[in-house]
């Protein structure tokens, strides 16, 4: 367990491809120093009396020796001597409570049993950790990406007292292990796909189409992590959501696109990953499925449907005993989906490097679809991308089906007006009776004229009228203003209903037009 393989390891060199008991024992140390040093300096924070957060407090670094023989403040372990650095941990603390984390639920997470390593790391070659209850994630950053959350941290406490409803990550820790001559800085976030729901598919979008396209190598994984092509591939009608979904979910983007372009942050993705509700039903039939039940997480704000400012809803009753924050959605198939999303990758600011990048592919291709780009361009595209390709608003039920109704009610009503005028003016014939004649509708030619008096005197200049010839002008009016009308009524419904560019599942439009049939 030598402290020099514990930091090649952590660093994402080629020792990761290496003899499989050097890899465990190496995850092994690695992860022990880990917990130990969280235990420690959360456990000696909670001696310090509760206070607002100070300016000065986000550049504050403790740092804590851990002798494999142990000390006075440490205890004896068998990881090698060490250092373990905690940064800004008052503001950490508060981040902490915000999201109704407690210390003890904090450490009992993390510390108590061993840390699970993920198989994937990312494209950076960052490692990741989940704690055993599905809670918190540990990802290894690189320093400057330490270094830019450091400075981030006004302004990130700024944000989350103004609104901590987002869908951007939720930093719990930042710290770091020193051992041979290795630096691993690690930071604590907020898990967002949990490990007991079967993901069916997973995307990582930025927006952007140059060499967006999953790898050969990625695609050979159990669940690979496809790009923004593969998506437009896959899902050419997007995922479809409620209308209060979509309108609170496209409101997250925006605010928080705005504050990354305000921070001038660049490159970062949406993590989208889909459980097919439906398919799970059919595997779990078949027996093929995972037969663990997901537990709801504990911390605040923490799920994507919590991050979004939107209630279960009607849609969500489709997996009464989901706990797991995902946010209910169609696809084109009509077919129920539990998403999980979340802004990932957040540390990568627009510096000299990143400019240099997106002058140099410009140069070979077109600039507007690389994924480097200005923060504000980057911001913009990013969102377009996400509310008009990504996510589509699914018209209710209740607004399907109110058309036809509609319709049905203007056709009854119409024929009901028509049969009723037939008869009256029929039995006011056959009685001679020209004052119990029914008035000619405003919409005949014969109704926009002033009539004259129907008993008038002899000397008047007005002749009297005819009731046998009014009464059936009246009549033939009445019965042809009837189905212009039936006409009207359908021809109003084919625009408002057909020519609407509505997003609509194929069975729902199979249903509508089925219930338009009958109603015709």
């Amino acid at each position: 367990d030598s402290p020099g393989s514990t930091g090649a390891v952590c660093s994402g060199s080629s020792s990761l491809l290496g003899p499989p008991e050097r890899v465990t024992t190496a995850s092994s140390t690695v992860k022990g120093a880990i917990q130990l040093g969280i235990a420690h300096t959360v456990g000696s924070l909670t001696q310090k009396p509760e206070r607002d957060v100070l300016l000065q407090d986000f550049e504050v670094v403790e740092s804590f020796f851990f002798p494999s023989e142990g000390s006075n403040l440490t205890p004896a372990h068998h990881y090698g001597d060490f250092k373990f650095k905690t940064y800004a941990p008052i503001a950490f603390r508060y981040f902490r409570e915000l999201f109704g984390i407690r210390p003890d639920d904090y450490m009992c997470s993390l510390c108590n049993d061993g840390l699970i390593e993920l198989s994937n790391s990312g494209a950076s070659g960052s490692l990741f950790y989940v704690s055993s209850d599905d809670e918190f994630i540990i990802k290894t950053v690189q320093h400057k990406e330490a270094e830019f959350l450091q400075k981030l941290l006004p302004g990130y406490f700024m944000n989350l007292n103004q609104n901590r409803r987002t869908l951007l990550p939720k930093f719990y820790g930042l710290y770091c292990v020193q051992a041979g001559g290795k630096n691993i800085r690690i930071v604590v976030m907020n898990n967002l796909l949990p490990s007991a729901v079967h993901m069916h598919s997973k995307y990582d979008l930025k927006g952007s189409t140059y060499k967006r396209r999953a790898s050969a190598k990625e695609r050979e994984k159990a669940i690979p992590t496809f790009k923004d092509l593969d998506f437009m591939q896959d899902m050419q009608e997007g995922l479809l959501l409620d209308g209060d979904k979509y309108i609170a979910l496209c409101k997250t983007i925006h605010r928080d696109c705005l504050l990354l372009q305000s921070f001038k942050i660049m490159d970062y993705s949406l993590l989208l990953a889909i459980h097919n509700v439906d398919q799970a039903a059919a595997e779990a039939v078949a027996g093929t499925s995972d037969q663990r039940r997901p537990q709801g997480q504990k911390s605040l704000y923490s799920t994507a449907i919590e991050s979004i400012q939107a209630e279960g809803g009607a849609m969500a009753s489709m997996e009464s005993e989901d706990e797991t924050g995902g946010i209910p959605a169609r696809n084109a198939k009509g077919e129920r989906l539990l998403v999980y999303i979340g802004i990932i990758d957040i540390l990568q600011s627009y510096r000299l490097v990143k400019k240099l990048e997106h002058s140099w592919k410009a140069l070979v291709h077109d600039g507007d679809t690389v994924s480097v780009h200005r923060p504000r361009f980057y911001a913009e595209r990013f969102e377009k991308f996400m509310c008009n390709r990504v996510f589509k608003k699914i018209m209710s039920r209740v607004c399907l089906t109110l058309p036809p109704l509609l319709l049905l009610f203007l056709l009854l009503s119409s024929s009901s007006s028509s049969s009723s005028s037939s008869s009256s003016s029929s039995s006011a014939m056959q009685s001679d009776r020209p004052d119990l004649l029914p008035r000619t509708p405003a919409a005949s030619g014969a109704a926009s004229t002033p009539k004259a008096p129907l008993h008038s005197s002899a000397g008047a200049e007005a002749s009297p009228v005819n009731p046998a010839v009014e009464g059936s002008d009246g009549t033939k009016d009445e019965e042809d203003s009837a189905p212009m009308r039936s006409e009207s009524s359908a021809e109003t419904f084919f625009y408002l209903y057909f020519q609407f560019p509505l997003q609509v599942s194929v069975p729902d439009q199979l249903g509508v037009c089925l219930l338009f049939i009958i109603v015709l």
